[in-house]
């Protein structure tokens, strides 16, 4: 196979990973598992499957139906919004309650330890409860996607693909080399303070608007 030809796949690569590596709820959640060395693997699959699943879908012709029924865009925005709330006051609570924050042998005490149920779920919502994930994958990716036919177009979209495969997996099997770092309960406090304000933030910015808009 020519250079030339894999030049979709190393622009979806390239637009996907800039989409995805950014600080936001996913990653954070990604990070944190990543440093708790707790179901990390599950956690990865999940979000890189969400992705994967978005983005040919995208590829598929689907971002054009989505951004055509704007009620279902604001429905997953103020269940997304109260999702990323009620989790980042759990990681203000844990920011505040030292015991909580310490990990030990960098895999947490196993009473502590996450369900693989509890774990799928959790990555699911986060991953899946907000719309900023479908307006990247589905219509933008996609409306690049639409631009290429045929062959090109599924390079393009196993390029993305793969840039969501390297980035989750990595930073969350990654993330053990801070551990050392994160074995001191005020690391974790400033992480779970920085995920609080991360998950408070994208919140706003889902339902923001519209209550300025509603206030107008």
């Amino acid at each position: 196979m020519e250079f030339p030809v894999l030049l979709p796949a190393l622009k979806g690569f390239g637009l996907g990973a800039s989409l995805i590596i950014a600080i936001g709820a996913q990653n954070a959640f990604v990070l944190r598992q990543g440093l708790r060395g707790e179901r990390v693997f599950v956690v990865a699959a999940v979000c890189f499957l969400c992705d994967a699943v978005l983005i040919l879908l995208g590829a598929a012709g689907f971002g054009t139906a989505v951004a055509a029924v704007p009620w279902l865009t604001d429905a997953v925005a103020w269940a997304g919004a109260a999702f990323l709330l009620v989790y980042g006051v759990r990681a203000l609570r844990s920011a505040l309650r030292p015991g909580a924050l310490v990990v030990e042998n960098g895999n947490g005490s196993a009473s502590a330890r996450l369900s693989v149920g509890r774990a799928v779920g959790l990555t699911l919502a986060i991953s899946l409860l907000n719309p900023h994930v479908y307006l990247d994958t589905v219509v933008l990716l996609g409306s690049v996607a639409g631009q290429y036919g045929g062959t090109k177009r599924a390079l393009f979209a196993a390029g993305a693909t793969a840039a969501s495969l390297v980035w989750f997996f990595g930073l969350g099997y990654g993330a053990r080399w801070l551990a050392p770092l994160f074995r001191r309960p005020a690391a974790w406090r400033v992480l779970d303070l920085l995920i609080a304000f991360v998950m408070a933030a994208i919140a706003w910015s889902l339902v923001g608007p519209m209550l300025l808009d509603r206030g107008a």
